[in-house]
């Protein structure tokens, strides 16, 4: 995204690692967001810490400045703490802005995850000069990606006739205040590195150290600003700053006797001919690595630490694994940085060059900054845990919640090793006593679910059995499911046992009903095309795992009865041109059986007295999510599950009636993520002679990316690619840098995890698919001519190409063996050498098996 003007005003661009916390750049370059201390941070700075670059000629300083562009909200302060004085509101904007210090006038940025590129100009400043910010995001290399790093390359240019000495600068403040500061340079192995520490014990909760590192030649440093009084440590730092040559150190042997925070510098020196540019290249890292449960209640949480035999409530970072420190982060980085850069932008090249619309492929490649943002972590042996989003200081929603987690389609088939331990880990901590798998896994690691817990939900619950089936298509380890089957096995005797207290299926019929508990938060009663879709998608995927795992019997009853599902909805949910809930809403009886002991009909929660209705139901609505059992089959290989008519006709009903031009007229009862003359596809309507609910489900007003995302990778899979693109255009329109940060969907806080949804734009339009249980790729895009694009299984990616002469896959990285490609054509050319293949109604089938690593082309005639 090349961004300019208005367009920066809203954007905080993430650099950093999976589970590891990020540093947010804004719009104009400044370390605005510092999400690495364990928590969330929006809007959080850390004292001065910034970068900035000096001229000298022949001794002289030509000009210094601050490399950010010009400060243009907050500008007379941030009112965030309403008991501040001599600061905050009223007093201007905070020090840390640094926006009243020179700096550069133009500043342009092009955003492509995972890598950030700014560009400086000023009439005072003789060059210009180019800030690129990366995150080591290499897909399938889960490790790499998941270091505690942000990296930072300042290029500057001498376009004049005499030679240049730039300094390059960066001044990191340490994160803790007064007798906690213990500074110090290290020189090692080519790399100069500050380390900002503490003298705490390590295994203490607030122990940590920042690094600021660089492998560059002619360097110079100052352990510590100046401390004193007032501001002297910025009146210093500019100083010296405009002087020529080198810094000179400041160390400090005593401890900081006020609050105040120190800070320090690294500096490189760059000597350029005329017409000549050179790069700095730093790292910004971190080592926070203790960890604890600090949300949950704490009597609550330890009683389900008592229960699960957990001693402590303490963990820590999967990066602490990693690396020892802050300065070992970087130095792992450093010591193959050649090689790192080049993957994170062969992958970078790879994404962004495919040719879908604009606005898909910004949703399918931006929204990836949710995976190094602090809505993920890391747990000690490496498992993947996610938070739903995160609000300013914490996360919302714990648990790597399932039915919020089933939408992201980033993660598997980015890091699949890190989407299977999310399968192993509710395998082993969610299934309660009576096989009910909850839909929120509780740290510390180690506590279990129970069964007076809250209880399962359905979609979650069903979408982890779907989730399983993808996850061992992708890794192709039949193995691995034999372990998971036992867990997939118990999810569906869950739902047909007596001991449910929801009374999903009690009787096996194959159709859905009892008490639902969902992603929307409350309870469906009734059968309802949306959760019948789950359970249909769930049921399928079951029998052909059961098959696999050696239970044709229990397969053969999975069949049977998504046969007799599919059948009633075919014909009692699909209500003319979308699925609907089958419900009496004025029936008091639906609700009886799950009345607590001793409470009335009139005080059952769910019970609209005033309107003799039951609350929070969809009825005859049109519910956005009602195709979305059908679309993780698709997606998934499951195959159909609804006729094929009544899905498309349920897609088209869906844009027609959910998708709104303007907002301006529309109310919204809800929380509001676009309004005005924005655009977009709301959760529920009721349109024409559809019976509305007096109060509805909730949310049904609000616009929420992750599920329009769905929907719009679903239509475009369908062929109905205008709607489709329509859908996300609006989505992309609203995240446009002036309104909010297009690295930022929120829904219920920022970062929030369903947007990952978007990442199914690129399989939707080149109608990827895989088998690796029989070695297979394929590509169908859903539209005509030349195309291109980005396909990854993780542990191998790559390019996909279709023009007039064929169509061609490109290794960029891994390796693998495939038995089948569903490709058109008949020839195979491995590198431009022939290869035996034959064609069957399968694809393009090697005659044996084909090993292909980075760097093969294959192409098909």
């Amino acid at each position: 995204m090349k961004l300019s003007g208005e367009n920066l005003n809203e954007v905080s661009f993430p650099v950093g690692g999976i589970g590891a916390g990020c540093i947010g750049i804004s719009g104009r370059g400044r370390l605005s967001d510092w999400e690495i201390f364990n928590h969330a941070g929006k809007g959080l700075g850390n004292g001065i810490s910034h970068f900035a670059v000096r001229a000298e000629c022949s001794g002289r300083t030509l000009a210094a400045r601050i490399l950010n562009g010009d400060l243009v909200h907050d500008l007379c302060g941030v009112n965030s703490d309403p008991d501040a004085l001599f600061r905050g509101f009223g007093w201007g904007p905070e020090e840390g802005s640094l926006a009243s210090l020179p700096h550069f006038r133009e500043c342009e940025l092009d955003g492509a995850f995972p890598a950030a590129e700014y560009r400086f100009g000023d009439p005072g400043f003789p060059g210009p000069v180019r800030l690129s910010a990366w995150s080591p995001f290499v897909p399938g290399r889960s490790d790499l990606a998941s270091l505690p790093v942000a990296i930072f390359e300042i290029t500057v240019t001498n376009p004049g006739t005499e030679t240049i000495d730039f300094t390059c600068v960066g001044v990191l403040s340490h994160f803790h205040g007064g007798t906690a500061c213990a500074d110090s340079v290290q020189s090692a192995d080519g790399i100069t590195t500050l380390v900002l520490g503490n003298h705490l014990e390590p295994d203490d909760f607030d122990f940590g150290e920042l690094a600021l590192s660089t492998d560059a030649r002619e360097v110079s440093f100052q352990e510590y600003l100046c401390r004193g009084a007032w501001r002297d440590h910025l009146e210093v730092y500019w100083h010296d700053l405009n002087q020529p040559g080198k810094f000179r150190n400041r160390h400090f042997s005593s401890r900081a006797e006020n609050d105040r925070r120190d800070s320090g510098l690294l500096a490189v020196h760059l000597r350029t001919l005329p017409g000549e540019s050179r790069t700095a290249r730093f790292i910004i890292s971190w080592y926070f690595p203790n960890r604890r449960n600090d949300w949950d209640n704490p009597e609550q949480l330890a009683e389900q630490m008592r229960r699960s035999g957990v001693p402590e409530n303490r963990w820590r970072n999967f990066y602490a694994r990693l690396c020892s420190g802050a300065a070992d982060a970087a130095r792992k980085i450093f010591v193959d940085y050649s090689e790192t850069r080049r993957e994170v932008f062969t992958f970078r090249t790879a994404l962004h060059e495919s040719t879908l619309p604009e606005p898909a492929l910004e949703g399918a490649a931006e929204n990836l900054a949710v995976l190094i943002s602090p809505t993920c972590l890391r747990l000690e042996d490496g498992t993947f845990w996610g938070w739903e989003g995160v609000g300013p200081r914490r996360g919302s929603c714990p648990g790597s919640c399932q039915h919020v987690w089933n939408y992201a389609q980033a993660l598997p088939l980015l890091f699949p090793d890190l989407e299977r331990s999310m399968r192993e880990a509710h395998a082993k901590y969610s299934l309660d006593e009576r096989g009910g798998m909850h839909f929120r896994m509780a740290l510390p690691p180690g506590v279990r679910a129970f069964a007076d817990g809250f209880r399962p939900a359905v979609d979650g619950s069903f979408g982890e059995i779907m989730k399983t089936f993808r996850e061992w298509r992708i890794c192709g380890d039949t193995g691995w499911l034999q372990k998971m089957w036992p867990t997939v096995r118990k999810i569906l005797e869950f739902t047909w046992s007596r001991e449910n207290p929801d009374r999903w299926d009690p009787d096996a019929t194959g159709v859905l009903s009892g008490r639902q508990h969902h992603t929307l938060d409350m309870e469906l009663f009734g059968p309802s095309g949306w959760l019948q879709g789950h359970y249909l998608g769930a049921l399928s995927a079951a029998a052909r795992m059961a098959r696999a795992c050696d239970e044709p019997e229990f397969a053969a009853k999975c069949e049977a009865l998504f046969e007799r599902g599919r059948k009633y909805a075919a014909a009692e949910l699909f209500n003319t041109d979308h699925f609907i809930q089958k419900l009496d809403l004025t029936d008091r009886n639906i609700f009886l059986p799950y009345l607590a002991p001793g409470e009335k009909p009139e005080d059952f929660p769910y019970w609209d007295a005033e309107h003799g209705e039951i609350k929070y139901q969809i009825g005859e609505g049109y519910e956005i999510d009602s195709h979305l059992g059908a679309w993780y089959a698709k997606l998934y290989g499951i195959g159909e599950i609804f006729a094929p008519e009544q899905l498309r006709a349920e897609l088209l009903s869906l844009h027609r009636h959910n998708y709104l031009p303007s907002l301006r007229e529309y109310p919204n009862t809800w929380r509001c993520f676009a309004l005005n003359d924005e655009a977009a596809t709301v959760i529920c309507t009721w349109p024409e002679a559809s019976k509305r609910p007096v109060i509805p489900l909730p949310y049904h007003s609000e616009a929420m990316t992750g599920f329009e995302w769905a929907l719009a990778a679903h239509l475009v899979m369908a062929g109905l690619t205008i709607e489709g693109e329509r859908t996300a255009a609006a989505i992309r329109a609203r995240y446009d840098g002036r309104k909010r940060n297009p690295w930022n969907e929120i829904e219920c806080g920022s970062n929030y995890a369903r947007s990952l949804a978007a990442y199914a734009m690129l399989q939707a339009y080149s109608g990827f698919s895989y088998d690796m249980t029989r070695r297979f790729i394929g590509f169908s895009p859903v539209a005509a001519g030349d195309f291109r694009c980005f396909w990854s299984l993780g542990v191998i990616w790559g390019v996909y190409r279709r023009d007039s002469g064929g169509e061609t896959i490109e290794i960029l990285h891994g390796k693998a063996e495939f038995a089948c490609f569903g490709i058109q054509g008949e020839h195979l050319y491995r590198n431009g050498t022939a290869v035996p293949a034959i064609r069957t109604e399968n694809g393009v089938e090697p005659l044996e098996p084909l090993n292909v690593t980075a760097g093969d082309e294959l192409h098909f005639e």
